[in-house]
């Protein structure tokens, strides 16, 4: 009854973002512990990774195509969550489920540099990519000859501004245990005027699949 005489409403819930439903400053748990016993008789490259608490501080989409949608959900510690879904599907959509982490990172030192990585005939998208002396074989692309980078637009909404990123990657992987180990090479560019023509790094990111029950929101 105050409320509605000095014309004052309750403040509208977050937005809740993508097949798990999950809001930007919301939390997604998860459960690591069948990854971590496929793992063990294996040696992962940053070790098996922790579950638990996953606090989203923005969310990026990308339509790939007719049928499939790209759902990124990000935290302030370099991980992500990737889902695979139909556009604008809930989660009895999802066929793919995917946790990374930051390995590494590469600032090419100019044209010559940035050919040597991205390149037609560079390091990244050849069939075999050997990350100081672990070696991955290429996932996108099947054949000996060198692949092109896959890229899309990813739209980041960060709960206070969206930006347009164009994305360049190529995925890697390997058995580790009785499990597989991803390697994402990835290569940003914001849209916005002034932002760098090529990109300013090229990311090394570590992850594994996961199934959709052993993510859920909190």
């Amino acid at each position: 009854m105050i409320r509605s005489l000095f014309g004052r409403k309750d403040p509208e819930p977050p937005k809740e973002l993508g097949p798990l439903r999950c809001a930007i400053g919301g939390a997604l748990q998860i459960d690591t512990l069948g990854l971590q016993a496929a793992l063990i008789s294996g040696e992962p490259a940053m070790g098996a990774p922790a579950g638990g608490d996953f606090i989203v501080s923005a969310v990026g989409t990308a339509r790939l195509d007719g049928s499939s949608e790209l759902t990124r959900y990000y935290d302030d510690h370099h991980r992500m969550v990737q889902v695979m879904a139909a556009p604008g599907g809930g989660e009895d959509t999802i066929n793919d489920v995917s946790i990374y982490a930051a390995w590494d990172s590469v600032v090419p030192a100019g044209s010559q540099e940035w050919a040597r990585w991205t390149g037609p005939n560079g390091l990244i998208g050849a069939a075999q990519y050997d990350a100081d002396g672990i070696l991955f074989d290429r996932f996108w692309g099947a054949g000996d000859d060198h692949a092109d980078l896959v890229e899309f637009v990813e739209t980041v909404d960060d709960g206070g501004e969206q930006r347009q990123i164009h994305q360049r990657c190529m995925l890697y992987s390997r058995p580790v245990g009785r499990g597989e180990e991803m390697l994402l090479l990835n290569i940003e560019r914001d849209l916005a005027a002034g932002a760098q023509a090529q990109g300013s790094a090229i990311a090394f990111m570590i992850g594994y699949g996961i199934s959709v029950a052993d993510v859920s929101r909190v």
